[in-house]
């Protein structure tokens, strides 16, 4: 696609909001017009009354053409109400082009309930939050009242949030095989699995290390997180192994929450869970994706209902608090008819956790590499997103976090909904922010939260990166670094770790 931007125009807004309606596109600056090449021109102008922008789209012959003003307000920045007209010209162009209205309008980025949250917070009330969003943002009426619904309930559970916290992020990148729309940093070769038991050598002197380091400032650990890849593909005695650690890490006091993401069903045993629950687990995921047999295998997924079923059932028997399931809306060959036999199977069940995500096609998966599944409308999959959470909320669950991601088919959201008193809280810590994550493993990422001082300065983020592949994670000159950033941070901002209250958010990503 090529995107032609004249004025104070943020570019990688234009290109976010263009891949509502060109999924997948990609933004190379040398790109030449030619057949089935959308070029979209942007202008931004500024007088004593306001802005107005002007978007125009030509597409194979057919062209579309917008101009929006907006007054000078004081309820908004200047760049926020720059970035709101030029999102009205820009959707209004695209989607008379494409004959599509997103429902979440001109709304992109991870949380959609950010702007929910902030009017919510500065005393706007639920009622007229939901039109700002409806009339400013052009969000559908049922989306908007998800994003304000999502934001209470979010502000709810965090509370107020304490410098002095942060949570525990462990990665386990492997799995036993890989699913064709997986994109995550997981490896299943026999070469890379053989390197587990050194993988977990590495990890408990992580482990140890940071948890030494939150003790020497202070930090108070609420919430510890083991995600993958597949966690679950740990051996008993592995798995003893790591989890003893943390716990003796710890001082055997369990933190506030303490979730295992077991993943597949496949991989998950009565052993395994007995483990988990002897050794302080409270939150575990089961995740089936799908009840549908024909899709599971479409997808690459190598496990069976049956299998769910059996690993749900042991993890019921275990004795662990939570069990969370996943389902996918939106998946190659999943329908309406089979999606809702899903939702309704699962609901049978009564998880205290359930999490809809809608099918991202992912440009390193593997199901990308032969079909090209990019969705603007996204077929069944607003049918089925639609159909999860009216079943689920007459069901007594509750949504309390959301985020997208880009290139969802339909553009639509992931939500996760819980039994009231069951919400997963690090999800929620880690979606907004609202204290630091401090991760170990190949592949995960640190992010360093400084809360703002008072409501007129920005909370600040500062991303620190462990090396991606396990290998490298390995290396003995790697072993220093996370210890290294973390000391580094907060011997730099004391004041991270004190008492405070959050503002908005400034980001920062380091290497």
């Amino acid at each position: 696609m090529i995107l032609n931007i004249k004025g104070d125009i943020n570019r990688y807004y234009v290109q976010t909001l263009s891949m509502i309606f060109f999924p997948g596109a990609s933004f190379s600056e040398g790109e030449e017009p030619g057949p089935g090449v959308p070029v979209l021109s942007v202008e931004l102008n500024k007088d004593a009354e306001g802005y107005t922008a002007v978007a125009d789209v030509v597409l194979d012959g057919r062209t579309a053409h917008s101009e929006k003003s907006r007054a000078f307000d004081q309820a908004y920045s200047d760049e926020r109400l720059r970035k709101l007209v030029v999102g009205d010209s820009v959707t209004a162009a695209l989607g008379e082009l494409m004959e599509y209205r997103p429902s979440w309008g001109i709304l992109t980025g991870v949380r959609p309930s950010k702007v929910a949250t902030e009017l919510l917070n500065s005393g706007v009330s639920k009622t007229r939050t939901k039109r700002i969003l409806n009339h400013d943002y052009m969000v559908f009426p049922k989306k908007a009242d998800l994003a304000v619904t999502v934001a209470l309930n979010e502000q709810r559970i965090i509370g107020t949030p304490l410098r002095r916290d942060c949570s525990l992020y462990i990665s386990i990148p492997f799995c036993a095989s890989r699913c064709a729309y997986c994109s995550f940093v997981s490896y299943t070769s026999q070469k890379l699995l053989s390197l587990i038991p050194d993988y977990i050598v590495r990890l408990k002197k992580d482990i140890h290390d940071v948890a030494a380091l939150a003790r020497e400032f202070g930090l108070n650990i609420k919430t510890v997180y083991f995600g993958g890849g597949t966690p679950s593909i740990l051996e008993p005695d592995l798995l003893t192994d790591i989890l003893n650690c943390v716990g003796e890490e710890l001082g055997g006091l369990l933190p506030e929450e303490y979730t295992f993401e077991a993943g597949r069903p496949d991989s998950i045993t009565a052993e395994k869970l007995a483990i988990m629950h002897r050794l302080g687990v409270k939150r575990i995921s089961v995740n089936p994706q799908t009840l549908c047999e024909e899709v599971l295998e479409g997808v690459g997924r190598h496990h069976t209902v049956e299998d769910f079923y059996r690993a749900y059932s042991l993890a019921r028997e275990s004795g662990i608090e939570t069990i969370n399931t996943d389902l996918i809306a939106g998946l190659p060959g999943d329908s309406f008819k089979s999606f809702s036999k899903s939702i309704d199977g699962i609901i049978g069940l009564a998880p205290e956790n359930v999490t809809v995500h809608t099918f991202c096609v992912k440009r390193s998966a593997s199901i990308n590499q032969t079909d090209n599944i990019y969705s603007m409308r996204g077929g069944d999959a607003g049918k089925c997103v639609d159909y999860s959470q009216i079943k689920l909320q007459q069901a007594g669950y509750i949504p309390y976090y959301m985020y997208r991601q880009k290139n969802t088919v339909g553009n639509f959201e992931n939500v996760g909904f819980s039994l009231p008193g069951k919400e997963g809280k690090y999800n929620i810590y880690m979606m907004e922010e609202v204290h630091s994550i401090l991760a170990v493993g190949a592949g995960a990422v640190t992010k360093f939260v400084r809360l703002a001082e008072n409501r007129d300065e920005k909370t600040v983020i500062t991303r620190f990166f462990n090396p991606k592949y396990p290998f490298e994670y390995l290396r003995e000159d790697n072993c220093a670094a996370l210890s290294d950033a973390i000391r580094n941070f907060y011997t730099e901002h004391p004041t991270a770790y004190s008492d405070g209250i959050s503002g908005e958010i400034t980001e920062i990503t380091e290497k």
